[in-house]
């Protein structure tokens, strides 16, 4: 039997909490600070039980939180083996939610490691994504917050239009034009229906819409460089070429979804964006399937959302492919639309990781170890041609989500089963 001291950790904002043992040995409790010199402390007393232990191999695992993902880094760095795992995949009973502490999160983390390392079990570890995803990442999210704080303040403008009874004029045409904004703000000023106290409201919400516009095209451009970097110049326009899906979108899903070679097959991509079915078997009960997980990233389902209404008003099939399925149970007309976002989903899947496979093979060659060059994968090269061409895509209108019909890629028409 292999040797390991096994370490599982609770992490909060200033302490961490350590179960350790040395394989089957019983665990012992150590605590440190969440700080550089307290991880110090920790990775110097677990190389001391791995010397102890004969050499032992040291594997590390804690709950994957708000803290991100610094403590893996950390410790990757400097040579142990980490695994961040997935709380809601942690075994858990209704006396366990009841009976919470720090030391007990560590032994429940402690005890699935152990199972994984000495028995096999399955350890539920998250996908860390790169140092670079994560920056991108936190680019699009940003921009995806400045939108949603947009239309919080354009609803309470429109609340407080309705307090004091204020009706659009019809000339102003529909809401957020110029001649709106220009109605507005004559609100704002003295000849105003409004008392001063409401002027001064109505003017603080207006400057504040106006900051978070600057904002989100302050981050669209951003997010628009980004889409026209190298490890994303093949697939967002790849991406970006599905019906329904503008750049924004594409870069929504390029971002949360990582790296597309990561997922096996289409049921794995799907079961990721949390677009299955639970399920709520036994016995001869073999076909009691419920509402969808909701698992994975809510952006990326919301991205997927409203990808494929814009499809559907846009794409006669997939409209009428919706309509076909919401005609069984009109009352259920969600159903359609969560399947035509699966399918998109995996759709777009495959764009991006044949895009990925086109750049890879179009890249400077490397070397054989015969010598000259090693060959190029020929549907690759066919691809990169009508994937990985910026033409046409690069000068799309960043704040629209999508409505620019294009024909599949080859090879994409088995791809629409849900």
């Amino acid at each position: 039997m292999r040797s390991y001291i096994i370490v599982g950790c609770d992490l909060s904002d200033d302490s961490m909490v350590l179960k350790c043992a040395w394989n089957d040995e019983p665990p012992h409790r150590r605590g440190f600070n969440n700080d550089p010199e307290g991880r110090d402390r920790m990775v110097r007393h677990l190389r001391a039980l791995a010397k102890k232990a004969g050499g032992a191999r040291i594997v590390f695992a804690y709950e994957a939180g708000p803290h991100g993902f610094g403590l893996w880094d950390d410790l990757t760095d400097r040579g142990i083996e980490c695994h961040a795992l997935a709380p809601t995949r942690l075994p858990k009973t209704p006396k366990s939610r009841k009976d919470k502490n720090d030391d007990k999160d560590a032994l429940r983390v402690f005890e699935a490691l152990r199972g994984h390392l000495l028995a096999g079990n399955h350890l539920p570890s998250v996908w860390v994504p790169d140092v670079q995803t994560r920056d991108d990442r936190e680019l699009v999210r940003a921009r995806l917050d400045a939108v949603d704080k947009r239309r919080r303040i354009r609803s309470q403008i429109r609340m407080f239009l309705k307090r004091h009874e204020l009706r659009r004029p019809k000339s102003t045409g529909k809401n957020w034009t110029i001649a709106h904004l220009l109605w507005l703000t004559e609100l704002t000023g003295d000849g105003s229906p409004l008392m001063s106290g409401a002027r001064s409201a109505l003017a603080a919400l207006l400057r504040q819409m106006a900051a978070m516009e600057e904002e989100v095209k302050t981050l669209e451009e951003a997010v628009m460089r980004l889409s026209r970097e190298e490890r994303y110049r093949a697939m967002a326009p790849a991406v970006d070429a599905e019906v329904g899906v503008g750049l924004m979108t594409a870069m929504i899903f390029l971002t949360e979804m990582g790296d597309p070679d990561r997922f096996r097959n289409r049921r794995q991509v799907a079961a990721y964006f949390g677009l299955v079915p639970s399920s709520n078997e036994t016995g001869k009960r073999d076909d009691r399937k419920g509402h969808i997980t909701r698992q994975g990233s809510r952006r990326i389902r919301w991205a997927l959302c409203q990808a494929e209404w814009a499809a559907i008003r846009s794409n006669p099939q997939e409209k009428a492919r919706h309509e076909r399925v919401a005609r069984r149970n009109p009352k259920r007309r969600k159903v359609a639309t969560v399947a035509g976002m699966r399918r998109m989903g995996i759709r777009l899947w495959h764009r991006a990781r044949r895009a990925k496979a086109a750049m890879t093979a179009t890249a400077p060659p490397l070397p054989s170890p015969r010598g000259g060059e090693a060959p190029a994968c020929a549907a690759g090269a066919a691809l990169e041609t009508t994937a990985a061409s910026p033409a046409g895509w690069g000068g799309t209108p960043p704040r629209r989500i999508a409505t620019r019909v294009a024909g599949r890629l080859p090879g994409e028409g088995n791809d629409n089963r849900p």
